[in-house]
């Protein structure tokens, strides 16, 4: 049984939206997220990553770059670029991208549903990470990034949906990237009691993207907790901001590999030891795009090879049976040598978003080889989750990306 319940956002002015929504803090480097505050001032950038606001050299994990965010949270309050609601509510959150549309609901999700295994994870986090976002979040008492969540598709909350998206939208805008972001209001109550008790019927809720934001929300809850024994489980903290999309609605993008070297190999000698495994086909100088599980493309030197996984190297394991697992178990690791992806400095990722032809730019520049990837599915994500096991570093991209600073959380 899963709580999912409404709440009273902080959000932009109807007119400032479009100007204060951003992408997710951790799309950027931090001169790019200052390039993205001095192109738009009102950029929610300057409180999701506040040392922009601070000297190239100065500490962006000081204190003092979190207090800096909290007061310009306050500050856009004050000055009315931020409105708070003044009743619970829930939100429509429909996102545009190349003509097609995917459309979740917004609301908060309870800590205890993520402690208890109702939220199910499949990816590690990592502590310095999930120590800049406890910060910012118990500094600024609000949570400012929506986590992007996934549940299986259910009729009755979908009738709900469709009958608010007949309405007047709340906010109508095309973001500089070419996503359509449209938001409606829930703000009647037998809708709002109609989509609550349905949640409670869903027996599990998924971490599509957001592992972190996630773990340190809840461990921000957590600490509110001990330093207030006598709550009850209703305070704000107790929740954290999510947007839920049916399964039906979501669309992973491939996750690719670039390679730096052939690890001493030959070019004839690598496919030699790639051919113990794969079957291997010569295909061209034209982009190779896998079209089902278990196979892959391969780009060294101008040629793209299709690599199919031979049987015995197949698995119906949920994890050994990714194809991201497979590439790495049978290809990365013993013909590479490149055993841990995360701190590799020989293996770096390309989403799906940027095209084949981006591999093929990195393969003759600072690379050396390029892997196109068959998508993690939807599926794959949520059985290797109910398995109550992890799925390989980079293993999903999803697209569109959720804006942040169109829903604020408050926590007292």
């Amino acid at each position: 049984m899963a709580t999912i319940r409404p709440f009273n956002s902080v959000r932009p002015r109807g007119d400032l939206a479009n100007k204060v929504a951003a992408l997710p803090y951790d799309v950027y480097n931090r001169q790019e997220a200052l390039e993205e505050v001095i192109k738009e001032p009102l950029s929610f950038l300057k409180i999701d990553r506040a040392e922009t606001q601070f000297p190239e050299n100065f500490d962006p994990y000081d204190t003092k770059v979190y207090e800096q965010a909290r007061d310009s949270l306050r500050d856009m309050l004050k000055e009315g670029v931020l409105i708070k609601e003044g009743q619970n509510c829930y939100y429509v959150y429909e996102l545009t991208m190349a003509g097609r549309s995917q459309t979740g609901l917004v609301g908060c999700a309870a800590i205890d549903d993520y402690l208890n295994n109702v939220i199910k994870k499949h990816e590690k986090t990592r502590e310095d990470k999930e120590i800049d976002r406890i910060n910012h979040v118990d500094i600024c008492d609000a949570q400012t990034g929506p986590i992007f969540l996934a549940y299986r598709s259910q009729r009755n909350i979908n009738e709900v949906i469709d009958a608010i998206k007949m309405g007047t939208p709340l906010y109508d805008f095309l973001a500089p990237d070419g996503v359509k972001h449209t938001i409606w209001k829930i703000a009647d109550q037998s809708h709002i009691e109609t989509i609550s008790k349905e949640f409670k019927t869903i027996q599990s809720i998924y971490i599509a993207d957001g592992h972190h934001r996630t773990a340190s929300a809840v461990k921000v809850g957590l600490k509110r907790r001990a330093e207030n024994p006598d709550y009850n489980g209703e305070e704000e903290f107790n929740f954290f901001l999510a947007v839920l999309f049916p399964h039906d609605q979501l669309m992973i993008l491939d996750y690719n590999r670039v390679a730096k070297d052939l690890n001493g190999y030959s070019k004839e000698g690598f496919l030699t030891e790639v051919a113990k495994v794969f079957l291997v086909e010569e295909m061209g100088e034209e982009p190779f795009k896998p079209m089902e599980k278990a196979t892959f493309g391969m780009y060294l030197e101008g040629v793209w090879y299709k690599l199919t996984a031979k049987d015995e190297i197949r698995s119906t394991d949920p994890v050994e049976g990714l194809d991201v697992a497979v590439l790495q178990n049978h290809l990365l690791t013993p013909v590479l040598n490149i055993k841990d992806i995360r701190t590799d400095k020989r293996i770096d990722f390309v989403g799906g978003i940027r095209g084949l032809k981006e591999l093929e730019k990195r393969a003759n520049s600072d690379m050396k080889l390029a892997f196109s990837m068959f998508p993690t599915s939807i599926d794959e994500l949520f059985e290797v989750s109910d398995a109550g096991q992890l799925m390989p570093p980079k293993s999903t991209w999803f697209e569109p990306k959720l804006r942040s600073g169109l829903f604020i959380h408050e926590l007292s």
